[in-house]
């Protein structure tokens, strides 16, 4: 099993993109005094900057640092170009996120467990998605399992390899923290720790019994199998499309509970329109939320039997949101149904399920934002560039792209007619 995770990945993408910020601290996230770390670059960590820190810390320690908005469609674009890599080399390739996924290396052709083979794999596929992201890198770990292979990933980052040979799992594994075990998060860890449980050589000297006794019957027999390096999970390949979604990323928060209904409604209407094109139906109504501070959350509800009503899917997705705290802003909204079937369960009584209208034809467009940091622009005579800041009025762009020099910087007034987001000028 390998898996490749990408370095420090939306900055690496930042750096990539913005020829002036190579080698500088980055930080990505939510730049607001309430934002979220989603990321920093190596040259940030280095002023003890981490995901999940808030920007008001992070600022802090790193106050020269380009604290940046994210930019998901670069994002998405280069984890494709990853992924595709990753399909050339085997058919089984499990996707976790936009920066990391597992190889099932047996799909490949590999059938020995031959580390030289192995590590001349790895060096090609790293110098291949090097190529096909324009200088991404990947830290790369190979191992008998997934749980394995993931934490050998991590030994050597960034631009690392590391083979975990069988026999060796569990020499590596013992001096390392509880921590390391998927699924063991601060509170978890803190049980185990007021039971005298720090590192996973103190975990696997506990009995199954006193593991359930502290964590619960799942938890426990998962971490009585981790901690012993019994991992018998397969590789869960991308498979057809179970479910039918719209989602959209707004530049200014959302803070209109109308307006995200509207917007919900919109969507639903979206979706209704594609599963019927298709012939389809479902049972799941997803949304999905992502706040303020990069944060991502998604809440669903399923129905008795599937529909592909607008109104109905609407009237669900609205009822979803109500049970989110949106007070911080929302810069993403998505809705999607899933458990899809390709029938309709006729309404026995010959009417709708709800008298809602399906979609509220009066929504005013999302405010956009003056302009975020790091977002991309274009000016009519300077070209292409990047948001270097923005405020009073007045946005400041520095004009380069990962092709060219680290360029000038410009300020311009945001009413600009000759400056526009560059994803509305290209439509």
């Amino acid at each position: 099993m390998l898996h490749l995770d990408l370095d420090a990945f939306f900055a690496s993408v930042e750096q990539r993109d913005k020829p002036s910020l190579r080698g500088k601290p980055v930080v990505v996230g939510g730049v607001g005094n309430r934002g979220v770390v989603a990321t920093a670059s190596y040259e940030a960590r280095a002023y003890g900057v981490h995901s999940a820190m808030s920007t008001r810390e992070a600022r802090s320690r790193c106050p020269h640092a380009a604290f940046l908005a994210g930019r998901f469609h670069a994002y998405r674009a280069t984890s494709h170009a990853v992924m595709k890599v990753l399909k050339s080399i085997s058919p089984l390739v499990e996707p976790l996120s936009l920066d990391e996924a597992f190889v099932d290396l047996e799909a490949s052709g590999l059938t020995s467990y031959d580390v030289a083979e192995l590590r001349a794999l790895a060096q090609s596929l790293s110098v291949e998605v090097e190529q096909a992201t324009g200088g991404i890198t990947a830290s790369i770990g190979i191992g008998s399992s997934k749980f394995i292979a993931k934490v050998a990933s991590e030994l050597d980052k960034p631009r690392g390899l590391t083979i975990i040979a069988p026999g060796d799992e569990q020499a590596v594994l013992r001096p390392m923290s509880v921590t390391t075990i998927p699924g063991v998060g601060p509170a978890t860890a803190e049980r185990l720790r007021r039971a005298g449980i720090v590192t996973i050589a103190e975990l696997e000297a506990v009995s199954i019994d006193e593991l359930v006794r502290l964590v619960g019957q799942a938890h426990g027999h998962n971490l009585y199998r981790l901690a012993r390096a019994i991992d018998d999970r397969r590789i869960e390949p991308e498979r057809d499309t179970k479910s039918v979604s719209v989602e959209g990323t707004y530049d200014t928060d959302l803070t209109d509970r109308v307006l995200m209904e509207g917007l919900l409604a919109r969507q639903a209407s979206q979706v209704a329109q594609r599963l019927r094109k298709h012939g389809l139906s479902g049972r799941t109504v997803t949304i999905k939320v992502r706040l303020h501070d990069f944060t991502t959350t998604s809440r669903s509800t399923t129905l008795a039997s599937p529909t592909d009503h607008a109104g109905t899917i609407a009237r669900l997705a609205r009822s979803l949101l109500s049970d989110l705290d949106t007070s911080g802003g929302v810069r993403l909204l998505g809705v999607g149904v899933s458990g899809l079937a390709d029938w309709i369960q006729e309404d026995l009584f010959g009417e709708i399920a709800d008298d809602e209208p399906a979609v509220i034809d009066s929504i005013p467009d999302p405010p956009r934002l003056t302009y975020a940091p790091g977002q991309d622009v274009v000016h009519l005579v300077h070209g292409p560039g990047w948001v270097w800041g923005s405020g009073r009025g007045v946005v400041t762009v520095r004009f380069e792209t990962a092709a060219t020099p680290p360029g000038p910087v410009r300020s311009f007034s945001v009413t600009d007619p000759q400056l526009a987001p560059l994803e509305i000028a290209e439509e």
